[in-house]
């Protein structure tokens, strides 16, 4: 973690902490891209963050990124992905949802391990995989 020196074995955390962690964490990535890339009003940045981060656009980062997984990172996804909800997407269906939720617990396993440039790996694909998407 960034302030605090205490370490944590993300393998003995839940699914659904580790997706609140990912959740936060990518969330936080997608304002620092929007704020670099334009600078708009707080209001049509927060509009963009929001469609950036939603269950369908999370559902689709993970399969931009799903045959770049090593086994350990592939089994933390299924894991998020299998675990009991009690929520639901107001604008996605329940598989779009899950694959949502593997994908932040994958962000947030990877956060509390510290494996930060991993991340940045991952975050290159998806974008790469966005602009391939545009420009077809």
């Amino acid at each position: 973690m960034i302030f605090d020196e205490t370490t944590i074995n993300p393998k003995n955390i839940s699914p659904i902490t580790l997706a609140f962690v990912g959740d936060a964490v990518y969330s936080l990535i997608i304002r620092e891209e929007l704020v670099l890339d334009c600078d708009k009003p707080a209001d049509r940045l927060h509009k963009l963050s929001a469609k950036k981060v939603s269950a369908v656009s999370q559902c689709a980062a993970m399969h931009a990124i799903m045959d770049a997984l090593d086994e350990e990172e592939l089994a933390v996804f299924k894991r998020g992905r299998n675990a009991a909800t009690k929520h639901s997407a107001k604008h996605a269906s329940s598989k779009e949802y899950h694959y949502a939720t593997g994908f932040e617990s994958l962000i947030g396993y990877l956060y509390l391990a510290r494996r930060y440039e991993r991340i940045r790996e991952l975050y290159r694909l998806i974008c790469e995989r966005e602009e391939n998407t545009q420009n077809e």
